[in-house]
């Protein structure tokens, strides 16, 4: 007995000389040690054996959000005698992050389990990847659990989980679900829980089985196999059926008939607006509508739209997707990253809210000319590229630009009915404002003139929205099948070859072309949008080739500029 004692003794204080314990032969041949150093060996041993039987290290998967992106995350939970008495969270969290650990602890106590007093080493991979938000609560906490063995669950590695926890133990819904969702399919998970709140949202990938889970006691019910539970069911058509419907119709839009064509000319090509007029002639309303003239969202488009309002915490409750063509009309302060995007943790703009729709900027001038003139990059690339020393992001700017302004700043220069006041120095002045650049970006400037009494009041109603939507669905069939074999899906985005092979101009075509060009003194730019203008009237009339007419009309569209900015 004592010689076993002695062998445990040298085993243990072998660590250390400072306590190494002496020993010494009895006349009996027995070995005689200290009895406190004894003691102290024995139940330091003894304590060390039993927390390596407890110890145990665990790993669940989870999601991060990186713009409008979701990378994946795993949670390593490590529980053991040694270390840091507190609890560590390590993985580059930030201030959210680390400020879980204490809604875990009164989660888990309030939830009906008991949250380890020992020594916690909570490590989020990759650790060179920032981690933010509040959607690593529930795989934590799950962590701790399985960890300190108060529940067991099988193939643990095939489920992901994400979700906030409140102190009672209840979920929250967290931003980014749908990203993470698709995220979860391309890395081979078959299940992702959720809170109850993001369901919808994620079942939206029915390649995934969606579990959603009110509380902390409910995920850990079905992940030890206690409660079965089916997924979330998807039924995107019946939602597309319920919710693609607009509000507004061009016919509530009288006297305005010039314009109502221009844009379905815009709208028909994908092709960019200006609007000039005096208050109150309708600009505004025209802009509005214009959603309800384009060809209905496709769910490849709405994925991607949806994205961007599930990374902004922006989609409606029980809205997983979205059914209609987003119009975003920022004012007239808005910063450069708020509307390109960016920030010290790049997020997206309006230009990438408005993906796939329409961005409308009222009262143009008004705007602080740095903030426009970082629109003339992504109105050529159709995409915001955002680079920081941590990395590059891009976001998809898919969109229309509408653009609505007064010729003057007291907005009634060559209204017949008001006189204006304003001086040709203000004029000067408050035109100066737009770029030339910017301005040869916009394919189409048309003036919108005010309404006379008559017409306002007895006048017909006009072409209504379904009207119009049907020239302009007729002509992008023909662009689709034009563009079959291309990554661009409408005229607005043809390429300098493209405008070669499909714009090809007659004599009389050429010699009104080039008239025009020295006449209005129009760039090399505006000369290619002259031809894609053109290209989309003629679609719009269902000819293979761009007549005179077709030519005349893109150039009267452009006219409008060079009167103003001369």
């Amino acid at each position: 007995m004592c010689l076993a004692v002695a062998c445990t003794v040298q085993q243990v204080c072998r660590v250390t000389r400072k306590h190494q314990c002496r020993v010494k032969k009895a006349c009996d041949g027995a070995v005689c040690v200290q009895q406190t150093k004894i003691a102290a060996v024995v139940v330091t041993a003894q304590k060390i054996f039993f927390w390596n039987e407890f110890s145990m290290l665990t790993r669940l998967r989870t999601f991060s959000l990186l713009g409008i992106d979701a990378v994946p995350v795993d949670v390593e939970t490590d529980i053991s005698s040694l270390g840091n008495p507190r609890p560590v969270i390590v993985g580059l969290p930030d201030a959210t992050v680390r400020e879980s650990i204490y809604r875990i602890n009164r989660a888990v106590e309030n939830s009906g389990f008991r949250f380890p007093e020992e020594p916690i080493v909570i490590n989020l991979a990759p650790a060179e990847l920032p981690k933010e938000a509040a959607s690593f609560d529930l795989p934590m906490a799950l962590g701790v659990l399985l960890a300190s063995r108060q529940f067991t669950m099988d193939d643990e590695y095939q489920c992901a989980v994400v979700g906030e926890l409140a102190l009672d133990g209840s979920t929250r819904p967290v931003r980014g679900v749908l990203s993470m969702a698709l995220a979860a399919v391309a890395e081979g998970v078959r299940t992702l829980l959720v809170p109850e709140a993001n369901a919808v949202e994620a079942a939206v990938v029915e390649e995934l089985d969606v579990i959603a889970v009110s509380s902390l006691s409910q995920a850990v019910q079905f992940l030890s196999g206690e409660l079965p539970q089916e997924p979330q069911p998807s039924q995107l058509d019946l939602f597309f059926e319920k919710y693609a419907v607009y509000d507004e119709d061009y016919s509530d839009v009288r006297g305005q008939e010039m314009a109502k064509r221009a844009l379905t000319v815009a709208a028909a090509g994908g092709h960019n607006v200006l609007m000039v007029g005096p208050p109150g002639s309708g600009k505004t309303m025209l802009a509005k509508r214009l959603p309800s003239i384009l060809p209905e969202l496709t769910p490849s488009e709405s994925l991607e739209t949806t994205r961007v309002y599930s990374a902004l915490g922006l989609l409606s409750q029980g809205v997983p997707l979205l059914a209609t063509r987003p119009f975003r009309a920022p004012h007239h302060t808005i910063s450069e990253a708020g509307l390109v995007g960016g920030g010290s943790v790049p997020r997206p703009g309006e230009m990438s809210l408005a993906n796939h729709g329409v961005l409308f900027l009222d009262e143009l001038p008004e705007f602080q000319r740095r903030t426009l003139e970082v629109l003339r990059q992504p109105l050529e690339e159709q995409s915001v590229t955002i680079s920081r020393a941590s990395g590059t992001m891009q976001f998809p700017a898919q969109m229309m630009l509408v653009a609505a302004m007064n010729p003057c700043p007291c907005g009634f220069r060559n209204d017949p009915r008001r006189e204006c006041h304003c001086s040709v120095p203000q004029i000067e002045r408050y035109t100066a404002r737009l770029s030339g650049p910017l301005i040869d970006r916009i394919d189409i400037q048309i003036e919108v003139p005010a309404v006379a009494y008559r017409e306002l009041q007895y006048g017909p109603a006009g072409m209504s929205s379904a009207e119009m939507r049907e020239k302009v669905v007729t002509a992008r069939k023909i662009q689709h099948c034009r563009f079959l074999r291309s990554s661009i899906g409408c005229n607005a985005r043809m390429n300098s070859r493209m405008l070669r092979e499909y714009c090809r101009l007659n004599d009389d075509g050429h010699r009104i072309l080039e008239l025009a060009m020295t006449e209005m003194a129009l760039s090399a730019r505006a000369h290619d949008r002259i031809l894609r203008v053109a290209r989309t009237i003629a679609d719009l009339d269902a000819s293979e080739s761009i007549e005179t007419s077709h030519l005349l009309e893109a150039t009267q569209y452009r006219m409008l500029d060079r009167q103003l900015w001369a």
